[in-house]
């Protein structure tokens, strides 16, 4: 499943009508799916559909005809001007004896639910003019929203505040990224009939669903041992950050590691888990090292001064790393390119600012694009940029590999839960995940874990300890995606 722009969405309604599907078969599906989203949250509610002049619109009179035939007490607002198979569903409305009436006219009634079919994604300015008043009077008229595809709007000032967006055949980038997403209150994803070979667009970024983080969920065979499951070394920690190290040697155990052990400075006394190892050292060497075994490790976790020394001293090992926290500077990422070690690096946009030369504000701005900008950097890194939601990107060859995270809430934004990720991410490719799997599901699955326990107060170890059930969860089937909306074909059940 992908993340659509406005453009491919656009190419994917072509292409549908060029494989013979007609293109009025979709607007009808839009419509009877705006209905249906309607009646179901909205029951026994009247509804003001408001349309604008292009498909938008036309997707809202399709809904406005499947509204009355369901008995719902309608009324439609549209453009004068309709052509196309808009101007079919103006016509098939009149049939049924319903009449729009023109928008200026909208009024606001107290209990009314109104629909918002004036604009979907393809704007290219912000709205002006009447546009921009009449949004403004949906916003304060204080009755529910349900937008078609994206509220009317976005990506610009002014938009619609909507309750609900009906996501039409795929999903958009506002869908899921601040501050767009706050617009869209609850998001649904309605299939409406789209050929399953328009749809197909790998050169798009890849979201996550449970079906398929499941499946590189890494087995356990039943002779299973602590030394066949994945050994992980966390090396890290600092005299002001005694904690980070900690959290992500608990990430790495709830993960699933048979065996933590953790390298730190000697002089530090870390409260870590009962079950992981502890090797302090006198200073940070490969020779310090030698002895450790493990399949794979999470380096810079509070390390401060000193995650230069740890970073080369790991990387001497030549394990697959996560590089994170304090050992995410150029210089280190670039020595794992250069002596081709498996690396994974877990920027937040400041670090991620740090890596590019840039500043955290334009990272948090254009993630997608921060992302892309680090995969071009530092070639067969996998890249981890944490945020709301993560993006994950890696250059092998001349392809370049996209992902966006769908699990995670704000509860999340807490110190430490960045330190259990690291240890998260360790334990699967210390289970035998490539890095790039290894981050997909290490990310879902921690996203996941703080969705079932995300309440604001959230701390870290918690988070970590909420990780086998909700691995547990998705082994059995049982999670399913935020958009996921009752079983129509086509709809995203993961």
């Amino acid at each position: 499943m992908r993340l659509f722009t406005p453009q491919a969405m656009r190419e994917a309604d072509a292409k549908a009508v060029g494989l013979g599907y007609p293109s009025l078969l979709l607007m009808e599906a839009a419509g009877r799916a705006a209905a249906r989203a309607v009646l179901e949250r909205f029951a026994g509610r009247r509804v003001a559909v408001l349309c604008g002049k292009g498909n938008n619109g036309g997707d809202g009179l399709a809904a406005a005809r499947h509204l009355a035939l369901a008995g719902a007490e309608v009324r439609v607002f549209t453009a004068l001007e309709h052509a196309g198979d808009a101007l079919h569903m103006r016509q098939a409305l009149r049939a049924h004896g319903l009449e729009a009436e023109p928008l200026e006219r909208w009024q606001p009634r107290p209990g009314e639910v109104v629909l918002d079919a004036l604009f979907g994604t393809g704007l290219s300015r912000g709205l002006e003019g009447f546009w921009a008043e009449l949004v403004g009077r949906v916003n304060a008229a204080a009755c529910p929203v349900v937008a078609i595809d994206l509220p009317s709007g976005l990506p610009f000032e002014p938009h619609v505040r909507a309750t609900l967006t009906l996501a039409l055949a795929g999903l958009k980038r506002e869908h899921l990224f601040h501050p767009a997403r706050a617009a869209c209150g609850e998001v649904l994803l309605a299939g409406i009939g789209m050929p399953a070979r328009a749809l197909e667009r790998p050169d798009l970024p890849e979201l996550l669903t449970p079906r398929a983080m499941a499946a590189l969920l890494p087995g356990r065979p039943g002779d299973a041992h602590k030394g066949s499951v994945g050994r992980v070394l966390v090396a890290g920690g600092h005299a002001a950050y005694t904690g980070a190290p900690v959290l992500a040697a608990l990430g790495a155990h709830r993960a699933g590691a048979g065996l933590v052990t953790v390298a730190y400075p000697a002089e530090l006394r870390l409260n870590l888990p009962l079950e992981s190892v502890r090797h302090p050292l006198e200073s940070w060497s490969a020779g310090a090292l030698a002895g450790v075994r493990a399949e794979a490790a999470a380096v810079g976790m509070g390390a401060g001064p000193l995650a230069h020394a740890a970073a080369e001293a790991v990387l001497a090992l030549r394990l697959p790393t996560v590089l994170d926290a304090d050992a995410l500077r150029p210089e280190l990422v670039q020595a794992y390119v250069r002596e081709g070690v498996p690396a994974v690096i877990t920027p937040h946009p400041g670090e991620a600012a740090r890596l590019l030369g840039g500043e955290a504000g334009a990272v948090a701005a254009e993630p997608l694009e921060a992302a892309r900008a680090l995969a071009e950097r530092f070639p067969k890194v996998v890249v981890v940029l944490k945020g709301g939601p993560t993006v994950l990107a890696w250059k092998a060859g001349e392809g370049l590999e996209f992902a966006v995270n769908t699990t995670g809430n704000p509860a999340m934004a807490s110190g430490g839960t960045g330190d259990v990720l690291a240890g998260v991410v360790a334990a699967l490719m210390a289970a035998g995940l490539p890095p790039w799997d290894a981050a997909r599901l290490g990310v879902y699955l921690h996203g996941l874990s703080g969705d079932r326990r995300g309440r604001v107060g959230l701390l870290a170890h918690e988070l970590a300890d909420a990780l086998p059930e909700a691995r547990a969860a998705l082994e059995r089937g049982e999670v399913r995606a935020f958009w996921a909306w009752g079983s129509p074909p086509g709809s995203a059940r993961g």
